[in-house]
C-alpha cells in the first residue's frame, strides 16, 4: 500500500509538471525571463520529497541480530507462558534471574547460531536448572520462531522504506532538472514566428502558435499549432519544410507525427534532422537448441534523437528466463520512451524487482544508446556480458564489473560513451556466447572473430559470428545466446 500511494504521488505530479511545461513559454518576454510560478512550485514538490526521503530513512533500518530490547521482550514472553505457575518461580526469577536470564540467552544464541537442534551440553543445563525443561526448551523455541518471522517482516519492510526513499530521491533529482533544462531551453523569436505564420498563410494554414527549443547540444526543435483554412489539405512535410527554411536548418517531422494537417488545430513537433543512421541484425539459439531463449532484445527510438538498443539475460534459460527477461525489457522501455534518464530508469525497476517480491531473480542489462546527432555511443551495463565495438582499425571491449538487476536495493551501474564514426559496428552478446569458447581466451577470440570478417551486413555478421562460435566450441549450446550487431552510418553521403 505504501509503494502504491507512493507511485500516485509521483503520477499526480507528472500531470501538474506536463501542465506547467507548457505555460512555460507564455511568461518569458522576448530573451527576459520572468519568475516561473511553475519552476518555483516545482522547486517546493522537489523539498517536499526530499524532506519525505529523510523520514523514510530516518525509521527503523534493517537489522539481521536481535536487539537488547528484543532479546528481553523474548525472555519475559518465556517466562509468563512457562513461570508463571511453577513452584520454583520465587527462586528462578528471584535471587537466580541473573543465572535464568543468561540460561535463556544462551538457548536463543544457540538457536540462531545451530537451529533447533541444541547440543547436548546446552540441553544437559537446562535440565540440571529447570524442573519444566522440555517445556522450558519448546516454549523457548517457539517464541524464538516467531520473534525470528517478525525481524524477517520487520527487515522487508525496512527494505521497501529504503526502496521508497531511494525512488522518491531519485524522482526528485529528476523533476528538478526537467523543470531547469526545459524552462532553460524554451525561448521566444517573434520575427521568426512572424515569418512562419507568413508563410504558413500563403498555402492556406493558420498559425495558432509556436514553441521555440533549443537543447544544451545547441539542437532546435519547433512545436507549431495550427489548422489548414479553406478547405485545404496541406501535408506535413510541406509544413517541415517550410518551417526548416525559416529556421535556416534541416528540420524532420517527429516520429509519429501525422502526415496531413485537418482542420482541427493541432500541435506539429518539427526536429532537427539526424546526421547518422544506424541499421541492427540479431542471431540467436537457445539453451539446447531450443526453440525459446531466456534472451530479450529490443530496438526503439529514444527522445532526443537517440536509437536505444536492449539486450537482457534472464536468470537460467527458457521459458521462465524469458519472462523475466522480457518484462525487464517492457519496463525499461516505457520509461526510457517517457523520458526518464538511462540511470533513473535501471534504478527505478531494480528497486521495484527487489521490492516486489521474496525470492531473488535477477537479470542483467546490457544497452547501448547511440546518439544520431552527434555519432556517440553510451553503454549502459548492468551484470552484463562483454561488448564489442569494431572500428575501422581495431575492435574494443567495453566490460562491466556491476551486478544484475533485482539483487540489492542500490545498484550501480557502469556507463562509458565512446565517439562512433561511419561504418563502425556495436556487437552485444549475452554471457552464453562467451561461456561457449575456451575459458581465459574468450574475448580474445571473440575479438579475432570480429575484426577477420569483412561483412557489413549487421544481420549477415550476427549470424556469421555465431556460427564461427558453434563451430569453436564443438558441441550444443549450454545456455541461451544472443548475438545483436548494430552498425551506424552517415546520412551525408
Amino acid at each position: 500500500r505504501m509503494c502504491s500511494n507512493t507511485f500516485y504521488l509521483l503520477y499526480g505530479i507528472m500531470k501538474f509538471l506536463e501542465k506547467g511545461l507548457f505555460m512555460m513559454e507564455e511568461l518569458k518576454i522576448g530573451r527576459a525571463v520572468q519568475a516561473n510560478p511553475y519552476v518555483i512550485q516545482m522547486d517546493r514538490f522537489v523539498q517536499s520529497l526530499e524532506k519525505l526521503t529523510k523520514v523514510f530513512l530516518q525509521l527503523e533500518r534493517k537489522h539481521d541480530l536481535f536487539t537488547k530490547a528484543e532479546m528481553e521482550e523474548m525472555y519475559e514472553k518465556v517466562n509468563e507462558k512457562v513461570c508463571g505457575n511453577c513452584a520454583n518461580k520465587e527462586v528462578c526469577l528471584g535471587q537466580e534471574a541473573f543465572l535464568t536470564y543468561q540460561m535463556v540467552h544462551e538457548i536463543f544464541c544457540t538457536i540462531e547460531e545451530y537451529g533447533v537442534e541444541l547440543n547436548t551440553e546446552v540441553k544437559r543445563k537446562i535440565q540440571k536448572r529447570c524442573v519444566q525443561a522440555p517445556r522450558f526448551l519448546r516454549t523457548a523455541l517457539e517464541v524464538f520462531k516467531g520473534a525470528r518471522q517478525n525481524l524477517m517482516w520487520n527487515n522487508k519492510m525496512a527494505q521497501n522504506r529504503e526502496g521508497c526513499a531511494v525512488q522518491l530521491d531519485t524522482f526528485a533529482q529528476m523533476i528538478q532538472h526537467a523543470t531547469r533544462e526545459l524552462d532553460a531551453s524554451i525561448f521566444a523569436d517573434e520575427h521568426l514566428e512572424k515569418k512562419i505564420r507568413g508563410r504558413f498563410s500563403k498555402i492556406g494554414v493558420r498559425l495558432l502558435s509556436t514553441v521555440f527549443f533549443v537543447t544544451e547540444d545547441g539542437k532546435y526543435e519547433v512545436h507549431v499549432t495550427a489548422k489548414s483554412i479553406k478547405g485545404q489539405c496541406v501535408s506535413t512535410k510541406e509544413l517541415v519544410q517550410i518551417i526548416s527554411e525559416c529556421v535556416g536548418r534541416k528540420m524532420v517531422a517527429d516520429r509519429d507525427e501525422r502526415p496531413v494537417l485537418g482542420e482541427e488545430y493541432c500541435t506539429v513537433t518539427c526536429v532537427e534532422g539526424p546526421r547518422f543512421h544506424t541499421l541492427q541484425g540479431i542471431a540467436k539459439i537457445g539453451k539446447g537448441c531450443r526453440k525459446i531463449s531466456g534472451d530479450s532484445f529490443s530496438m526503439m527510438e529514444m527522445p532526443g534523437g537517440r536509437k536505444g538498443i536492449i539486450l537482457s539475460d534472464g536468470m537460467g534459460a527458457g521459458e521462465a528466463a524469458f519472462k523475466e527477461s522480457a518484462m525487464v525489457v517492457e519496463m525499461l522501455e516505457e520509461l526510457l520512451a517517457a523520458g526518464f534518464p538511462k540511470e533513473t530508469a535501471i534504478q527505478m525497476l531494480n528497486t521495484a524487482l527487489v521490492m516486489g517480491r521474496e525470492e531473488v531473480r535477477f537479470s542483467t542489462i546490457d544497452m547501448s544508446v547511440f546518439d544520431l546527432y552527434s555519432g556517440k555511443c553510451e553503454f549502459v551495463k548492468a551484470g552484463a556480458s562483454t561488448t564489442f565495438v569494431k572500428y575501422e582499425d581495431k575492435v574494443e571491449t567495453i566490460k562491466s564489473t556491476s551486478l544484475p538487476i533485482g539483487v540489492l536495493p542500490k545498484l550501480e551501474v557502469d556507463c562509458v560513451v565512446r565517439s562512433l564514426c561511419d561504418g563502425n559496428f556495436v556487437v552485444m552478446v549475452t554471457d552464453g556466447v562467451l561461456d561457449a569458447l575456451p575459458v581465459g581466451e574468450q574475448e580474445l577470440i571473440m575479438k579475432m572473430i570480429i575484426e577477420g570478417t569483412s561483412i557489413t551486413n549487421p544481420k549477415e555478421m550476427a549470424h556469421h559470428i555465431l556460427e564461427q562460435v558453434l563451430e569453436c566450441s564443438g558441441e550444443i549450446p549450454l545456455d541461451d545466446m544472443t548475438i545483436m550487431v548494430v552498425g551506424m552510418w552517415s546520412l551525408a553521403k
